[in-house]
């Protein structure tokens, strides 16, 4: 993936043709082997690092800032002084761990920079000059050919969100993690949408039903009529869409039952998405048997004088802690909820399956969690999230 990103944006390539060590690596542009002088007045060899911003998977878009970082120590003139000029941030950072940055850099033309040639032309340039003042055999362009290594990701382009938002390292606390989402009509669907955009390792996707019409108008993005003629399975449909993004979906076309609900065993959370209380009964015994940590979610709605009334829940589990779940969920099933008639309601869909995923997240690591709720409801007329069940 890198190579080609290299050989199709011209800026990158010319670097490249230039003789500059540049390496793509994950949402980073990395420029090795940049001579500078350092506070003893002595050559050494740092490394630039810029954030990358993506036109399309192999075309590099105009650069969204102009501040590049720096692997190594302090730059400075032949004196041995701190090359001002630049100065910046000289803060340690982590970016994630492949890359820890010691310090960063400001120089800005009026108009920024219009692509990425200019911008590493440039601090290399004030970088290394003291330092091919001192020796003139020394370069920062030394046409070594950088490995091509394609760093195992889930994704089918480049993940530049979270580098351009340095979020990297917290973002991959959710790694190796397998999701199982159980139904995808209208919630489930939106878990998916927002799971597909996460680093997770496998997401499996359970459900019997097929993809119809109703379905379109209370699910992520906008399916086509062909799509609708395509009479897929909603996992096949959803996995068709979400496969453009995200590798590891695996669709499983069938119900859950007791024969073969040892099929979620090995997962590292699970997502409820359905309205039948005896199969969510059934599911949720198995996962707390097998120790494997759930969020159930659910939606309230009915009809009060020609307006919709009701609430939005989630109900988290875990193997330390599941005492609740039984004051929480019902047996048995009913037909008193409006929400079986399949009223559109793709808002309520999409904020429960928000609630679980933030739910899912802070377990994860990846929020901060103060309150510690494992049973959460958003009540549509008062506007208001209780946060129940708490953990001391």
């Amino acid at each position: 993936m890198s190579q080609q990103l290299i050989n199709h944006s011209p800026d990158l390539k010319r670097l490249r043709d230039e003789g500059y060590e540049i390496e793509v690596r994950g949402g980073y542009l990395l420029i090795h082997h940049i001579p500078y002088v350092n506070h003893d007045k002595k050559i050494a060899f740092g490394m630039l690092v810029s954030t990358l911003t993506m036109r399309s998977n192999i075309h590099t878009a105009k650069p969204d800032n102009h501040v590049i970082h720096f692997v190594g120590e302090n730059p400075c003139e032949i004196s041995g002084e701190i090359i001002t000029s630049i100065q910046h941030n000289n803060t340690k950072q982590v970016f994630n761990n492949q890359i820890t940055i010691d310090r960063s850099f400001s120089n800005k033309p009026v108009h920024g920079y219009s692509d990425y040639y200019e911008k590493v032309k440039r601090y290399a340039d004030i970088i290394s000059g003291p330092a091919k003042f001192l020796d003139e055999d020394v370069t920062e362009k030394t046409f070594k050919a950088i490995p091509d290594i394609e760093h195992e990701t889930v994704f089918q382009y480049i993940d530049t969100n979270a580098s351009r938002a340095n979020i990297e390292l917290i973002n991959v606390k959710l790694a190796g993690q397998k999701i199982a989402i159980i139904g995808l009509g209208g919630t489930g669907a939106y878990v998916l949408d927002f799971l597909a955009k996460t680093p997770v390792n496998e997401i499996h996707l359970f459900d019997g039903d097929t993809f119809d019409q109703h379905n379109a108008f209370r699910c992520p993005g906008a399916a086509s009529i062909n799509d609708l003629n395509e009479n897929l399975k909603k996992v096949e449909y959803l996995h068709k869409k979400y496969s453009n993004m995200h590798t590891a979906i695996i669709p499983h076309g069938y119900y859950l039952k007791e024969e073969n609900l040892h099929e979620l065993d090995q997962m590292s959370y699970v997502f409820i998405c359905i309205d039948r209380n005896s199969v969510r009964k059934l599911i949720i015994d198995h996962l707390i048997l097998s120790n494997v940590a759930f969020f159930d979610v659910g939606l309230g709605v009915n009809v009060v004088e020609d307006k919709l009334i009701g609430a939005v829940r989630v109900t988290s589990g875990t193997p330390n802690k599941n005492d609740h779940i039984s004051l929480r969920t019902f047996p048995e099933d009913t037909d008193e909820n409006d929400y079986v008639t399949n009223i559109q309601i793709a808002e309520l869909n999409a904020l429960n399956a928000i609630l679980a995923v933030i739910k899912w997240k802070k377990l994860s690591g990846f929020y901060v969690d103060l309150e510690n709720e494992y049973h959460c409801s958003y009540s549509i007329g008062v506007s208001k999230i209780f946060n129940e069940d708490a953990t001391t």
